[in-house]
C-alpha cells in the first residue's frame, strides 16, 4: 500500500488542503474524543511484507527506535493536556524487537492504560526475557494487555504468500504461547477479493477453535479484518458536504480519536502525526506535543476516504 501509488491515480486532487480540486471546501476532523495514543516503535521487522504499509523491514529504520524515557515524556503530556485516553497502542515495524518494548509498555500500564500491541507473535516476541516480561505484566495488571496478532489469512497459502514460507507456523507457535500464559489477544487480517466478510470470519472462526483461541471471529474489535484495497484506483476527494451525504460525522474518522508519536531518523526528538496510516507524509506532522497535535486534520490524502471516512477503517478497538 504505497503512497505514491495513490497519488498517481489520484492526479491533479488531494492537493491543496483547504480547498478539493473543483475547489469545494475540503472536509476537517477536529480531535473531539481522544481515546488512543499509538507510538511507533520503529520501522525495523524482522520480515519483509509484501504490502506493508509502511514498508517495515530487516533494513528499513526511517523511523528508528522509540525509548521508555521518550513515552514517559508522552505519557506525561497526555495527563498534562488531559486528554483522558484509554488505550496506549504500540505498532512498529515489529515492536519486540525494540529493547525497551516491555519497559514501555509497563510504563502505560502503571498509569492505568489499558495497552495494545501489534505483532507478528514470530522470534522477537518468543525471546525469553520477552516471553517473562510479558507474562508478568499480565499477572500484574490482568485484563489490562492485549496483543493483535497480524494474521495475514486463516489459510497457510495465503498467509506465507504476504510474510514468506513458514510465517504462518511461527506466529501459531507465538499464538500458542499466549493462549498458554493467559495473555489476552486479537487478530488483524485480511478479507482476499474473492471472499465476502462473513466468509473470512468463518475461516478464522474455524482456526481460533481448532487452537484453542479466547478469539470472538465475530466481533471486529476481536478480529479486525481489512479488506484488499486497489492502490490504483481513483477515490473521491471529501468535502464537507459529504458529511450529510454520506451520513457520518467527522468524530467517526479515525483522527477524531487518535494520534501516533514517532521518531525519525536523524531528528533530534520525537514527532506527532494526525494517523497510523500516513507516517512519512510531511502534512501529517503535528509538531513535537500534544498540545500543537490539538489542531484539526484536514483530509487531504487518498486514504482519508478510501480507508477511513468511506472504508470505517480504524487501528483501534
Amino acid at each position: 500500500m504505497k503512497d505514491s501509488q495513490a497519488l498517481t491515480a489520484n492526479q491533479g486532487k488531494f492537493i491543496d488542503p483547504m480547498v478539493t480540486a473543483d475547489g469545494q471546501t475540503r472536509a476537517h476532523v477536529p480531535l473531539s474524543r481522544p481515546e488512543t495514543l499509538w507510538f511507533n516503535t520503529g520501522t525495523l521487522c524482522n520480515i519483509t511484507c509484501a504490502n506493508c504499509y509502511i514498508e517495515s523491514s530487516p533494513t528499513n529504520d526511517s523511523l528508528v527506535y522509540l525509548t521508555v524515557a521518550e513515552v514517559e515524556d508522552y505519557l506525561d503530556q497526555l495527563e498534562g493536556r488531559q486528554w483522558k485516553v484509554r488505550e496506549i497502542a504500540f505498532t512498529g515495524g515489529e515492536p519486540f524487537m525494540n529493547p525497551d518494548m516491555i519497559a514501555m509498555t509497563e510504563a502505560a500500564l502503571k498509569r492505568g492504560y489499558e495497552v495494545l500491541i501489534l505483532t507478528n507473535a514470530m522470534l522477537p516476541m518468543m525471546r525469553r526475557r520477552v516471553k517473562d516480561g510479558l507474562v508478568r505484566l499480565n499477572a500484574t495488571f490482568p485484563t489490562k494487555l492485549t496483543l493483535r496478532v497480524s494474521l495475514d489469512h486463516w489459510d497457510v497459502a495465503s498467509h506465507d504468500a504476504e510474510r514468506g514460507k513458514g510465517a504462518f507456523e511461527k506466529s501459531l507457535i507465538g499464538m500458542d504461547f499466549l493462549r498458554d500464559s493467559g495473555i489476552q489477544m486479537a487478530v488483524a487480517g485480511r478479507a482476499l477479493w474473492h471472499e465476502s466478510d462473513a466468509a473470512a470470519r468463518d475461516g478464522y472462526r474455524a482456526l481460533f477453535e481448532a487452537r484453542g483461541y479466547d478469539i470472538d471471529a465475530s466481533n471486529p474489535g476481536q478480529c479486525v479484518l481489512f479488506p484488499e484495497m486497489d492502490m490504483s484506483a481513483e477515490v473521491p476527494e471529501i468535502t464537507e458536504a459529504c458529511w450529510g451525504i454520506l451520513n457520518k460525522t467527522p468524530d467517526s474518522v479515525m483522527c477524531a480519536s487518535s494520534r501516533m508519536v514517532v521518531k525519525r531518523k536523524g531528528a533530534d526528538s520525537a514527532t506527532v502525526l494526525s494517523c497510523t496510516l500516513l507516517p512519512y507524509d510531511a502534512q501529517f506532522e503535528m509538531g513535537r506535543t500534544l498540545e500543537e497535535a490539538e489542531a484539526p486534520v484536514q483530509l487531504n490524502h487518498p486514504h482519508c476516504a478510501k480507508f477511513c471516512v468511506l472504508g470505517g477503517a480504524s487501528c483501534s478497538a
